[in-house]
């Protein structure tokens, strides 16, 4: 059985991965945005701050610019080594050089304030515009295609430098005989042979090395489990917060509003 390795501050990467599944920041007296519920540890004094604090406000004039995701996030500031992860998803980090690039909010974990977070057209994704270091989660290793190309959607991770993608349905396929019995069953749902994301003009497509999207959570929820304080309940349970006229939950989560 092999021994294992057994970190501290000094034999923790900089901005680097620890693991395929845990990435390690360092800030020097600076900050990086966060999505909630990605940090698992740290080392030294770092301070965790809402987007709408006060002080941070002409920080999100220059960075962040998505008010729909702004309750999901938070500014890292401090000095210290910061590991993230998320549920042992594939995590790396992606360096953008003047660059334009939409990815799943779900799947964005953390960048610098160099780069610009903005609302995608594109519901549920997030573009980041500029020059920085961003660190994302996938369902398996990442894939880089060059377009045109065709993608399930549920393989998509996000595109960089190029046109956002349009619907193509396979209607050969939906009127044969697998979609003549999908149509008269209702059963097997929408597949990537029938409907796909269409890319054309030049740039990058980042895929998930599978067609199964990380499961949906809501973040920075804790889970409702023996031996975790502060565990947050179910809707009616209690404990659990009542949902707010015009809140719509995991619904509006799913759609990116």
């Amino acid at each position: 059985m092999s021994t294992p390795v057994i970190h501290d501050p000094t034999t923790l990467p900089s901005d680097d991965n620890v693991n395929a599944y845990t990435f390690c920041v360092e800030l020097k007296g600076s900050q990086w945005f966060l999505q909630k519920g990605k940090m698992i540890a740290y080392y030294g004094q770092i301070d965790f701050n809402g987007i709408g604090h006060g002080r941070f406000d002409r920080l999100i004039r220059t960075s962040f610019h998505s008010p729909l995701h702004a309750s999901d996030w938070v500014v890292a500031e401090g000095s210290g080594k910061m590991l993230l992860a998320d549920r042992a998803f594939d995590v790396n980090s992606f360096d953008l050089e003047n660059g334009n690039l939409t990815i799943r909010s779900g799947n964005l974990l953390a960048y610098q304030p160099t780069l610009a977070l903005k609302q995608s057209i594109v519901p549920g994704f997030l573009t980041l515009i500029g020059t920085g270091k961003f660190v994302a989660a996938s369902n398996g290793p990442v894939v880089f295609m060059e377009p045109p190309l065709r993608v399930d959607p549920q393989a998509l991770v996000g595109w960089a430098d190029c046109p956002s993608p349009c619907h193509h349905y396979d209607h050969g396929y939906m009127t044969g005989v697998l979609g003549g019995l999908r149509s008269l069953t209702g059963m097997g749902g929408t597949s990537g042979e029938e409907h796909q994301f269409e890319f054309v003009g030049a740039g990058t497509v980042l895929l998930q090395s599978t067609e199964v999207l990380m499961p949906e959570q809501a973040t920075g929820a804790t889970p409702h489990e023996p031996g975790v304080p502060g565990g947050s309940a179910g809707a009616g349970q209690p404990g659990s917060a009542p949902r707010m006229p015009g809140q719509l939950g995991d619904l509006q989560r799913r759609f990116g509003l």
